[in-house]
């Protein structure tokens, strides 16, 4: 890519998308297309052929899906599926339908195996069975690698798909009922404080409440009250966090500097598993991030770890000696990126 390069980032109102468009600007990338859902809705394959006759987009960031926690991925599974999958297969198929340069996909970890050996190697995709609270939308995701991969086999596109750990940061989703556990804790938490507080205006505020004492049954559904907070589970699974400007970084400089040729060994017989894991290579308990977000917070009541909600997985951390090999490592840890996601959430 050079800096006046059609660059168009699906999803860039999103977590990873947003910061994608942050980073290409960091660098004097400012010829950046992008469209809202409302303007573009990429499950229509006939307005997606549109757009991309309009436009003509050289370069191609994939990161708009439809994404959830656990209870969000269990409950709307039909959801996930087809709208991830008519996602991806209408961008992927619409940039090699106009020759676009480059596309980087952006999938999920939840690809790997339920039990998969720790750390996650790119090589153990498709080895046992999926996770099932989220398996349609990891399978939705390795369709979309293994879309790219047939694509470039076949048509000599040089589509490149990346696997990020969970992420967090600015821009994150913090609704309490489709959240992801790091920004959902940092909310829980934060509204317990502000209720030991006694600071009912900033809770009724926060929540878009009529009064306090609806945000007060509508947060106790979710187990928050001013000297507890309710997680889900044990707290003993173990998982890997990453900050999205981190993985926004390792995405443009794989997009700068890297090809499909470089995702594998072109003399092998079976071309497969050229995706590449993006993380930080390094976990936390749920516990230990719990406790951690409280610190940061200043919080003083309880957590209270329910172990009759589900765990999920119980460890999943990724190799990331593939990404490192390939130039890039990650710069911020836990602890900052807690304090850094914060801040911004109370802005």
């Amino acid at each position: 890519m050079d800096v006046n390069s059609k660059i168009y980032v699906a999803g860039h109102r999103g977590l990873v998308g947003s910061a994608i468009v942050k980073n290409l600007n960091s660098k004097g990338y400012l010829n950046i297309v992008t469209k809202t859902h409302s303007e573009l809705d990429l499950t229509d394959q006939r307005a997606v052929q549109d757009f991309f006759e309009n436009h003509q987009p050289e370069y191609v960031f994939l990161a708009a899906a439809k994404v959830g926690g656990i209870e969000a991925n269990n409950t709307y599974r039909g959801a996930f599926i087809y709208e991830n999958m008519m996602i991806q297969n209408n961008v992927i198929h619409q940039s090699y339908v106009h020759g676009a340069k480059k596309l980087m996909f952006l999938g999920s970890t939840c690809i790997y195996p339920k039990d998969c050996p720790q750390p996650m190697k790119e090589k153990y995709l498709l080895t046992n069975p999926l996770e099932y609270t989220n398996e349609p939308y990891a399978v939705a995701k390795i369709a979309g690698i293994k879309m790219c991969e047939s694509y470039n086999l076949q048509y000599g596109t040089n589509f490149i798909s990346v696997m990020p750990t969970n992420l967090y940061g600015p821009n994150d989703n913090f609704d309490l009922e489709t959240s992801h556990v790091l920004p959902a804790l940092i909310r829980k938490i934060y509204l317990a404080k502000l209720l030991s507080e006694s600071k009912f205006d900033a809770v009724v505020s926060d929540l878009k409440a009529g009064n306090i004492e609806e945000a007060k049954s509508y947060l106790n559904g979710f187990g928050v009250s001013a000297d507890r907070v309710e997680i889900w589970g044990t707290g003993t699974p173990r998982r890997e966090f990453l900050w999205s400007e981190d993985m926004a970084d390792a995405c443009v400089f794989l997009m700068q500097n890297r090809n499909f040729s470089d995702t594998h060994n072109a003399t092998e017989k079976e071309i497969r598993n050229t995706h590449i894991n993006i993380g930080t290579g390094q976990d936390i308990s749920i516990k230990e991030l719990a406790e951690a977000i409280k610190k940061t917070v200043g919080f003083n009541g309880k957590l209270n770890f329910n172990s009759s909600r589900p765990d999920g997985t119980m460890v999943k951390l990724t190799d990331v000696s593939k990404l490192q090999s390939l130039g890039w490592k990650h710069k911020i840890e836990i602890e900052a990126g807690i304090e850094r996601v914060y801040r911004w959430y109370i802005g």
